[in-house]
Protein backbone atom coordinates (compact mmCIF):
# COMPACT_ATOMS: atom_id res chain seq x y z
CA UNK A 1 0.00 0.00 0.00
CA UNK A 2 3.02 2.43 0.70
CA UNK A 3 4.11 0.97 -2.68
CA UNK A 4 1.00 2.38 -4.20
CA UNK A 5 0.85 5.89 -2.69
CA UNK A 6 4.65 6.49 -3.94
CA UNK A 7 3.50 5.24 -7.20
CA UNK A 8 0.75 7.37 -7.33
CA UNK A 9 2.67 10.50 -6.26
CA UNK A 10 5.23 9.47 -8.34
CA UNK A 11 2.86 9.29 -11.44
CA UNK A 12 0.62 12.45 -10.05
CA UNK A 13 3.72 15.12 -10.18
CA UNK A 14 4.17 15.02 -13.93
CA UNK A 15 0.37 15.65 -13.77
CA UNK A 16 0.46 18.80 -11.54
CA UNK A 17 4.03 20.32 -13.06
CA UNK A 18 3.48 19.85 -16.82
CA UNK A 19 1.11 22.67 -17.38
CA UNK A 20 3.16 24.94 -15.40
CA UNK A 21 6.55 24.49 -16.70
CA UNK A 22 5.17 25.10 -19.87
CA UNK A 23 3.82 28.33 -18.77
CA UNK A 24 6.64 29.27 -17.50
CA UNK A 25 9.07 28.33 -20.21
CA UNK A 26 7.00 29.10 -23.03
CA UNK A 27 7.65 32.73 -23.58
CA UNK A 28 11.83 32.68 -22.30
CA UNK A 29 12.28 29.85 -25.06
CA UNK A 30 11.22 31.47 -27.80
CA UNK A 31 13.00 34.76 -26.97
CA UNK A 32 15.94 32.51 -26.24
CA UNK A 33 15.59 30.62 -29.46
CA UNK A 34 15.53 34.29 -31.27
CA UNK A 35 18.50 35.28 -29.88
CA UNK A 36 20.22 31.92 -29.94
CA UNK A 37 20.47 32.58 -33.56
CA UNK A 38 22.36 35.93 -33.43
CA UNK A 39 26.25 35.34 -33.52
CA UNK A 40 26.71 37.90 -30.43
CA UNK A 41 27.71 37.78 -27.15
CA UNK A 42 24.93 38.61 -25.32
CA UNK A 43 26.86 42.02 -23.43
CA UNK A 44 27.31 43.11 -27.31
CA UNK A 45 23.32 42.61 -27.59
CA UNK A 46 22.02 44.57 -24.76
CA UNK A 47 25.11 47.17 -26.15
CA UNK A 48 22.95 47.46 -29.56
CA UNK A 49 19.69 48.00 -27.73
CA UNK A 50 20.41 51.03 -25.39
CA UNK A 51 22.40 52.33 -28.15
CA UNK A 52 18.99 51.91 -30.27
CA UNK A 53 16.98 52.96 -27.13
CA UNK A 54 19.21 56.14 -27.05
CA UNK A 55 18.76 57.35 -30.66
CA UNK A 56 15.08 56.64 -30.85
CA UNK A 57 15.36 58.89 -28.12
CA UNK A 58 17.17 61.53 -29.69
CA UNK A 59 15.17 61.17 -32.54
CA UNK A 60 11.47 61.90 -30.61
CA UNK A 61 13.21 65.11 -28.96
CA UNK A 62 14.29 66.74 -32.53
CA UNK A 63 10.72 65.93 -33.48
CA UNK A 64 9.00 67.48 -30.78
CA UNK A 65 11.28 70.86 -30.84
CA UNK A 66 10.31 71.06 -34.70
CA UNK A 67 6.24 70.98 -34.23
CA UNK A 68 6.83 73.13 -31.45
CA UNK A 69 9.47 76.02 -31.69
CA UNK A 70 8.88 75.89 -35.96
CA UNK A 71 8.02 79.89 -37.11
CA UNK A 72 7.70 81.21 -40.10
CA UNK A 73 10.33 83.95 -40.49
CA UNK A 74 8.29 87.26 -41.75
CA UNK A 75 11.29 89.17 -43.04
CA UNK A 76 12.08 86.36 -45.98
CA UNK A 77 8.64 86.89 -47.41
CA UNK A 78 8.83 88.32 -50.67
CA UNK A 79 6.47 89.74 -52.98
CA UNK A 80 6.18 88.78 -56.78
CA UNK A 81 6.88 92.18 -58.60
CA UNK A 82 5.87 90.45 -61.88
CA UNK A 83 2.59 89.90 -60.74
CA UNK A 84 1.67 93.40 -59.71
CA UNK A 85 0.87 96.17 -61.77
CA UNK A 86 3.20 99.19 -62.85
CA UNK A 87 0.54 101.45 -61.11
CA UNK A 88 0.34 99.81 -57.79
CA UNK A 89 4.38 98.57 -58.30
CA UNK A 90 4.69 102.71 -58.12
CA UNK A 91 2.77 102.88 -55.13
CA UNK A 92 4.50 100.47 -53.15
CA UNK A 93 7.77 101.46 -54.15
CA UNK A 94 8.01 104.94 -54.34
CA UNK A 95 5.34 107.02 -52.07
CA UNK A 96 3.98 110.39 -52.88
CA UNK A 97 5.89 113.37 -51.83
CA UNK A 98 2.54 113.89 -49.58
CA UNK A 99 3.32 111.34 -47.81
CA UNK A 100 6.35 111.73 -47.09
CA UNK A 101 5.80 115.11 -46.00
CA UNK A 102 2.71 113.62 -43.53
CA UNK A 103 4.95 110.92 -42.64
CA UNK A 104 8.01 113.02 -41.93
CA UNK A 105 6.92 114.53 -38.67
CA UNK A 106 4.93 113.59 -36.15
CA UNK A 107 1.60 115.06 -35.82
CA UNK A 108 -0.43 117.04 -32.72
CA UNK A 109 2.31 120.14 -32.67
CA UNK A 110 -0.72 122.09 -30.79
CA UNK A 111 -2.65 125.00 -32.09
CA UNK A 112 -2.00 129.00 -31.71
CA UNK A 113 -4.82 131.17 -30.99
CA UNK A 114 -4.52 134.94 -32.54
CA UNK A 115 -6.37 138.31 -33.50
CA UNK A 116 -6.15 140.53 -36.36
CA UNK A 117 -7.42 143.99 -36.67
CA UNK A 118 -6.37 146.54 -39.72
CA UNK A 119 -6.98 150.07 -39.25
CA UNK A 120 -7.46 151.67 -42.47
CA UNK A 121 -7.11 155.14 -41.93
CA UNK A 122 -3.28 154.51 -40.37
CA UNK A 123 -2.58 151.59 -42.77
CA UNK A 124 -2.27 149.48 -39.49
CA UNK A 125 -2.11 145.52 -38.92
CA UNK A 126 -2.53 144.88 -35.15
CA UNK A 127 -2.01 141.33 -34.72
CA UNK A 128 -2.60 139.57 -31.27
CA UNK A 129 -0.99 136.81 -29.21
CA UNK A 130 -3.73 135.47 -27.06
CA UNK A 131 -2.57 131.65 -26.28
CA UNK A 132 -1.54 128.56 -27.71
CA UNK A 133 -2.56 124.71 -26.74
CA UNK A 134 -1.60 121.26 -26.63
CA UNK A 135 1.64 122.16 -27.58
CA UNK A 136 4.28 119.62 -28.33
CA UNK A 137 7.00 118.70 -25.70
CA UNK A 138 10.37 119.36 -27.34
CA UNK A 139 12.22 119.47 -23.36
CA UNK A 140 13.17 115.80 -21.99
CA UNK A 141 10.62 117.04 -18.86
CA UNK A 142 7.68 116.52 -20.63
CA UNK A 143 7.15 120.09 -21.41
CA UNK A 144 8.17 123.05 -23.56
CA UNK A 145 9.19 126.95 -22.93
CA UNK A 146 7.62 128.39 -25.61
CA UNK A 147 7.54 132.11 -27.36
CA UNK A 148 6.40 133.20 -30.56
CA UNK A 149 7.87 135.22 -32.88
CA UNK A 150 5.77 137.30 -35.59
CA UNK A 151 6.55 139.22 -38.96
CA UNK A 152 5.17 139.45 -42.60
CA UNK A 153 6.79 138.38 -45.35
CA UNK A 154 7.04 141.94 -46.87
CA UNK A 155 9.18 142.70 -44.20
CA UNK A 156 10.85 140.18 -42.95
CA UNK A 157 13.37 142.49 -41.31
CA UNK A 158 11.09 143.40 -38.49
CA UNK A 159 9.88 140.47 -36.43
CA UNK A 160 8.33 140.93 -32.58
CA UNK A 161 9.03 138.18 -29.87
CA UNK A 162 6.77 137.60 -26.84
CA UNK A 163 8.05 136.51 -23.64
CA UNK A 164 9.30 133.26 -22.52
CA UNK A 165 7.01 130.79 -20.67
CA UNK A 166 8.82 128.12 -18.48
CA UNK A 167 7.97 124.78 -18.72
CA UNK A 168 4.40 124.99 -20.28
CA UNK A 169 2.26 123.70 -22.92
CA UNK A 170 -0.66 125.69 -22.53
CA UNK A 171 1.00 129.43 -22.44
CA UNK A 172 -1.30 132.68 -22.06
CA UNK A 173 0.50 135.53 -24.03
CA UNK A 174 -2.09 138.22 -24.34
CA UNK A 175 0.38 140.46 -26.29
CA UNK A 176 -0.21 142.93 -29.06
CA UNK A 177 2.37 144.01 -32.45
CA UNK A 178 1.66 146.34 -34.78
CA UNK A 179 2.78 146.44 -38.08
CA UNK A 180 2.63 149.52 -40.70
CA UNK A 181 1.37 147.64 -43.83
CA UNK A 182 -0.14 150.30 -46.79
CA UNK A 183 -3.50 148.93 -48.27
CA UNK A 184 -1.72 148.39 -51.51
CA UNK A 185 0.64 145.65 -49.84
CA UNK A 186 -1.94 143.64 -47.96
CA UNK A 187 -2.98 141.31 -50.39
CA UNK A 188 0.76 140.20 -51.34
CA UNK A 189 1.44 140.01 -47.05
CA UNK A 190 1.29 136.34 -45.26
CA UNK A 191 1.57 137.10 -41.56
CA UNK A 192 3.57 134.18 -39.96
CA UNK A 193 3.28 133.24 -36.46
CA UNK A 194 6.19 131.03 -35.26
CA UNK A 195 6.37 129.25 -32.07
CA UNK A 196 9.38 128.47 -30.90
CA UNK A 197 11.64 126.26 -27.13
CA UNK A 198 14.06 128.40 -25.41
CA UNK A 199 16.97 127.26 -24.99
CA UNK A 200 20.05 129.00 -23.28
CA UNK A 201 22.96 126.95 -24.17
CA UNK A 202 21.88 125.55 -28.05
CA UNK A 203 19.65 126.55 -31.10
CA UNK A 204 16.12 127.33 -30.31
CA UNK A 205 13.56 124.72 -31.54
CA UNK A 206 10.52 125.69 -33.19
CA UNK A 207 7.70 123.86 -32.73
CA UNK A 208 5.40 124.92 -35.29
CA UNK A 209 4.42 127.87 -37.08
CA UNK A 210 0.80 129.54 -38.64
CA UNK A 211 1.51 131.38 -41.82
CA UNK A 212 -1.98 133.04 -43.14
CA UNK A 213 -2.15 135.12 -46.28
CA UNK A 214 -4.16 138.32 -45.90
CA UNK A 215 -5.29 137.45 -49.12
CA UNK A 216 -7.29 135.20 -47.68
CA UNK A 217 -8.96 136.72 -45.05
CA UNK A 218 -11.17 139.81 -44.65
CA UNK A 219 -9.51 142.86 -42.40
CA UNK A 220 -13.13 144.78 -42.35
CA UNK A 221 -13.89 143.75 -39.11
CA UNK A 222 -11.59 141.76 -36.25
CA UNK A 223 -10.78 138.33 -36.78
CA UNK A 224 -10.11 136.24 -33.93
CA UNK A 225 -9.59 132.24 -34.25
CA UNK A 226 -7.65 129.41 -33.56
CA UNK A 227 -5.37 127.47 -36.02
CA UNK A 228 -3.42 124.07 -36.04
CA UNK A 229 0.70 124.48 -36.02
CA UNK A 230 1.89 123.14 -39.00
CA UNK A 231 5.85 122.15 -39.27
CA UNK A 232 7.82 125.10 -40.22
CA UNK A 233 8.61 126.14 -43.87
CA UNK A 234 12.21 125.66 -44.84
CA UNK A 235 12.13 129.13 -47.13
CA UNK A 236 13.85 131.53 -45.08
CA UNK A 237 16.03 134.72 -44.83
CA UNK A 238 19.56 133.99 -45.12
CA UNK A 239 21.17 132.98 -41.67
CA UNK A 240 23.91 135.42 -40.90
CA UNK A 241 25.16 132.88 -37.81
CA UNK A 242 25.47 132.87 -34.38
CA UNK A 243 27.49 134.35 -31.56
CA UNK A 244 27.93 132.70 -28.01
CA UNK A 245 29.04 135.33 -25.19
CA UNK A 246 28.54 135.24 -21.68
CA UNK A 247 27.42 138.59 -19.65
CA UNK A 248 28.51 139.37 -15.66
CA UNK A 249 27.99 142.99 -13.80
CA UNK A 250 29.19 143.30 -10.30
CA UNK A 251 27.01 145.97 -8.65
CA UNK A 252 29.66 147.15 -5.84
CA UNK A 253 32.65 147.81 -8.22
CA UNK A 254 30.74 148.74 -11.58
CA UNK A 255 32.15 146.35 -13.46
CA UNK A 256 30.60 144.67 -17.09
CA UNK A 257 32.87 141.78 -17.95
CA UNK A 258 32.20 140.39 -21.39
CA UNK A 259 33.16 137.34 -22.84
CA UNK A 260 32.92 136.65 -26.27
CA UNK A 261 33.29 133.02 -26.58
CA UNK A 262 32.76 131.49 -30.11
CA UNK A 263 30.87 132.21 -33.19
CA UNK A 264 29.09 129.41 -35.35
CA UNK A 265 27.58 128.97 -39.36
CA UNK A 266 28.59 132.47 -40.16
CA UNK A 267 27.69 133.82 -43.77
CA UNK A 268 30.83 132.87 -46.59
CA UNK A 269 31.62 136.50 -47.49
CA UNK A 270 35.43 135.49 -49.03
CA UNK A 271 35.47 134.17 -52.38
CA UNK A 272 36.23 130.82 -51.27
CA UNK A 273 33.72 130.37 -49.02
CA UNK A 274 34.93 131.35 -45.66
CA UNK A 275 35.90 134.52 -44.14
CA UNK A 276 38.07 136.32 -41.59
CA UNK A 277 35.98 137.10 -38.70
CA UNK A 278 36.50 139.16 -35.90
CA UNK A 279 34.39 140.41 -33.00
CA UNK A 280 33.47 144.43 -31.75
CA UNK A 281 32.11 144.83 -28.78
CA UNK A 282 30.50 148.51 -28.17
CA UNK A 283 28.80 150.39 -25.17
CA UNK A 284 26.11 153.08 -25.56
CA UNK A 285 25.22 155.29 -23.37
CA UNK A 286 22.13 157.35 -23.48
CA UNK A 287 21.90 156.42 -27.74
CA UNK A 288 25.71 157.54 -27.87
CA UNK A 289 28.75 155.68 -28.67
CA UNK A 290 31.08 155.31 -25.54
CA UNK A 291 33.60 152.42 -25.44
CA UNK A 292 35.03 149.86 -27.69
CA UNK A 293 36.61 146.73 -27.88
CA UNK A 294 38.17 144.78 -30.82
CA UNK A 295 39.04 140.56 -30.84
CA UNK A 296 41.69 138.86 -32.67
CA UNK A 297 41.01 138.12 -36.28
CA UNK A 298 40.58 134.55 -37.10
CA UNK A 299 41.49 133.20 -39.78
CA UNK A 300 39.61 131.54 -42.75
CA UNK A 301 37.13 130.20 -40.64
CA UNK A 302 32.78 130.04 -40.71
CA UNK A 303 33.18 129.02 -36.78
CA UNK A 304 35.71 130.74 -34.85
CA UNK A 305 36.69 130.17 -31.30
CA UNK A 306 38.06 133.58 -29.42
CA UNK A 307 37.33 132.86 -25.72
CA UNK A 308 38.34 136.94 -25.32
CA UNK A 309 37.34 138.95 -22.21
CA UNK A 310 36.89 142.34 -21.51
CA UNK A 311 35.93 144.48 -18.84
CA UNK A 312 34.05 147.64 -18.59
CA UNK A 313 33.44 150.24 -15.74
CA UNK A 314 29.99 150.89 -15.70
CA UNK A 315 28.68 152.90 -13.00
CA UNK A 316 25.47 151.06 -11.02
CA UNK A 317 23.78 154.16 -11.80
CA UNK A 318 24.26 153.88 -15.19
CA UNK A 319 23.42 150.49 -16.19
CA UNK A 320 20.21 151.13 -17.36
CA UNK A 321 21.19 153.58 -19.55
CA UNK A 322 23.74 151.52 -21.36
CA UNK A 323 23.23 149.24 -24.28
CA UNK A 324 25.91 146.71 -25.27
CA UNK A 325 26.71 146.04 -29.06
CA UNK A 326 28.16 142.92 -30.40
CA UNK A 327 29.26 142.51 -34.11
CA UNK A 328 30.69 140.15 -36.09
CA UNK A 329 32.93 141.57 -38.99
CA UNK A 330 34.88 140.26 -42.03
CA UNK A 331 38.53 141.00 -41.73
CA UNK A 332 40.04 142.48 -45.69
CA UNK A 333 43.26 143.98 -46.08
CA UNK A 334 42.54 145.37 -49.26
CA UNK A 335 38.95 146.23 -48.79
CA UNK A 336 36.86 147.62 -45.75
CA UNK A 337 35.94 145.41 -43.33
CA UNK A 338 32.25 144.31 -43.82
CA UNK A 339 29.58 143.43 -41.54
CA UNK A 340 28.46 139.81 -40.99
CA UNK A 341 25.85 140.47 -38.54
CA UNK A 342 25.36 142.45 -35.08
CA UNK A 343 22.55 142.43 -32.12
CA UNK A 344 22.65 144.95 -28.59
CA UNK A 345 21.80 143.97 -25.19
CA UNK A 346 19.93 146.49 -23.03
CA UNK A 347 16.76 147.81 -21.03
CA UNK A 348 15.47 148.86 -24.47
CA UNK A 349 16.69 145.62 -25.98
CA UNK A 350 13.88 142.49 -26.74
CA UNK A 351 13.31 138.82 -27.21
CA UNK A 352 16.28 136.83 -26.15
CA UNK A 353 18.66 140.03 -25.71
CA UNK A 354 16.01 141.21 -23.27
CA UNK A 355 16.45 137.94 -21.49
CA UNK A 356 19.48 137.55 -21.39
CA UNK A 357 20.43 140.75 -19.82
CA UNK A 358 17.49 140.62 -16.93
CA UNK A 359 19.32 137.68 -16.84
CA UNK A 360 22.44 139.11 -15.64
CA UNK A 361 20.97 141.89 -13.75
CA UNK A 362 18.86 139.52 -11.10
CA UNK A 363 21.92 137.41 -10.88
CA UNK A 364 24.78 139.77 -9.65
CA UNK A 365 28.72 138.29 -9.83
CA UNK A 366 27.10 135.25 -11.63
CA UNK A 367 28.93 135.00 -15.66
CA UNK A 368 25.74 133.85 -17.64
CA UNK A 369 26.55 132.11 -21.15
CA UNK A 370 23.99 132.11 -24.25
CA UNK A 371 23.43 131.94 -28.17
CA UNK A 372 22.15 134.52 -29.52
CA UNK A 373 21.34 134.47 -33.53
CA UNK A 374 22.98 137.73 -35.75
CA UNK A 375 21.01 139.95 -37.35
CA UNK A 376 21.22 142.45 -40.24
CA UNK A 377 23.41 145.78 -39.12
CA UNK A 378 20.89 147.78 -40.54
CA UNK A 379 18.02 146.36 -38.33
CA UNK A 380 20.28 146.73 -35.40
CA UNK A 381 21.55 150.44 -36.22
CA UNK A 382 18.08 151.33 -37.48
CA UNK A 383 16.62 149.78 -33.58
CA UNK A 384 19.42 151.39 -31.68
CA UNK A 385 18.88 154.96 -33.42
CA UNK A 386 22.42 156.03 -32.78
CA UNK A 387 23.40 159.97 -32.58
CA UNK A 388 27.15 160.95 -33.74
CA UNK A 389 29.60 160.47 -31.04
CA UNK A 390 29.92 162.78 -28.67
CA UNK A 391 33.00 162.72 -26.09
CA UNK A 392 31.35 162.69 -22.44
CA UNK A 393 33.10 165.08 -19.87
CA UNK A 394 35.98 163.60 -17.64
CA UNK A 395 35.47 163.73 -13.50
CA UNK A 396 38.20 165.69 -12.20
CA UNK A 397 41.21 163.96 -10.73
Amino acid sequence: MAVAVRKGRATASPLTSGPMAMATTARPGFLGGWLSQIPLPKWALIAVAVAAAVLLLLFLICIIRCCCCKKKPKKKERVNLHAVSSSTMASLVQPEMEDLERGAEPTGRGKLQYSLEYNFRAQELKVGVKQAAELKAMDSGGTSDPYVIVYLTSDRKKKYETKVYRKTLNPVFNESFTFLVPQAEVPESTLVMQIYDFNRFAKHNIIGEVRLPLASVSLQHVIEQWSDLAVASKVEEEQLGEICFSLRYVPSTGKLTVLILEAKNLKQMDSDGLSDPFVKVHLILNRKKWKKKTTSVKKNTLSPYFNEMFVFEVPFSQIQNVDVVISVWDHDKVTKNEPIGKLFLGCRATGNQLRHWSDMLSNPRRPLAQWHSLQPPDVVDKALGLKSHIKLPLPPR
